[in-house]
């Protein structure tokens, strides 16, 4: 029950229609308001992709350079190498890494020297060459370049580097290889370290014995590891009489440290 009006106090006014707007009414109103407003950029958004379908296209502008210049891949005669007829497979930027190979000695056999794709060093270098790919990329293998050549048909040389994109990389690569060296397929000794070169940053392995089959030339190696920032270099030395001479692999070793 409502409260009695106390003395003094007036009554309120009465609300008539011509004064005042319902609540629901107005809220009604909003949405109308609001749903136009949606409805009518919903069909300016449609009515511009139409406009665009129907126009022709608009060319884009021609590229700075047209063509770009590199070297034709040139046919298999006695002036050809492996770069020439694979032109299309070197980039410029591979030159600065091949550059920095030490030079290989006139008169020798079989020589090559320049950069190496990832995948051919891992098919070199590695027993699973699938795997090893996989594993170059993801530690970062920004290039590669190799240097070989031979000897008198007894001792054979072959020079790698190796540069990633960063430190971390490099330094993966040679612990890898100070890990497995002293096992019994390879150098079975923990090595040396290398003359003139601290003892985190570079070291020496020769075969504690060669490696001989029935028919074949005992096969003795030595290796030579260095890293300089993000390269690694690696020399190998092989000789098919079991003969390693240990003075002109650190001399070689040494040679491509000045180039580095």
């Amino acid at each position: 029950m409502p409260e009695q009006q106390k003395e003094g106090e007036s009554a309120p006014e009465a609300i008539t229609s011509g004064t005042s707007v319902p609540r629901r009414r107005a809220r009604r109103t909003t949405l109308l308001i609001a749903g136009a407003a949606v409805l009518g950029a919903l069909a300016g958004t449609v009515t511009g992709y139409a406009v665009q379908y129907h126009r022709a296209p608009t060319p884009l502008p021609p590229l700075a350079q047209q063509k770009m210049d590199g070297p034709k891949p040139a046919a298999v005669n006695d002036a050809t190498s492996r770069r020439s007829t694979n032109a299309g497979r070197w980039h410029q930027a591979d030159e600065d890494l091949a550059k920095k190979l030490v030079d290989v000695p006139g008169g020798v056999q079989d020589s090559f020297s320049g950069p190496v794709s990832a995948d051919a060093f891992a098919a070199s270098w590695y027993l699973r060459p699938s795997d090893a790919v996989g594993g170059l990329i993801r530690d970062g293998i920004k290039s590669v370049a190799t240097a070989r050549w031979a000897e008198n048909d007894r001792n054979f040389i072959e020079v790698h580097l190796l540069q990633y994109r960063d430190r971390s990389g490099a330094e993966g690569f040679q612990s890898e290889m100070v890990g497995y060296m002293p096992e019994k397929d390879y150098a079975g000794n923990t090595g040396k370290d290398f003359p003139g070169v601290p003892a985190d940053f570079g070291h020496l392995w020769i075969d504690s014995k060669a490696h001989e089959e029935p028919g074949y030339h005992p096969v003795r190696q030595a290796r030579a590891l260095v890293r300089r920032g993000d390269i690694v270099m690696v020399v190998e030395y092989t000789n098919n009489r079991g003969d390693i001479d240990e003075k002109a692999l650190v001399d070689i070793a040494k040679r491509q440290m000045e180039r580095l």
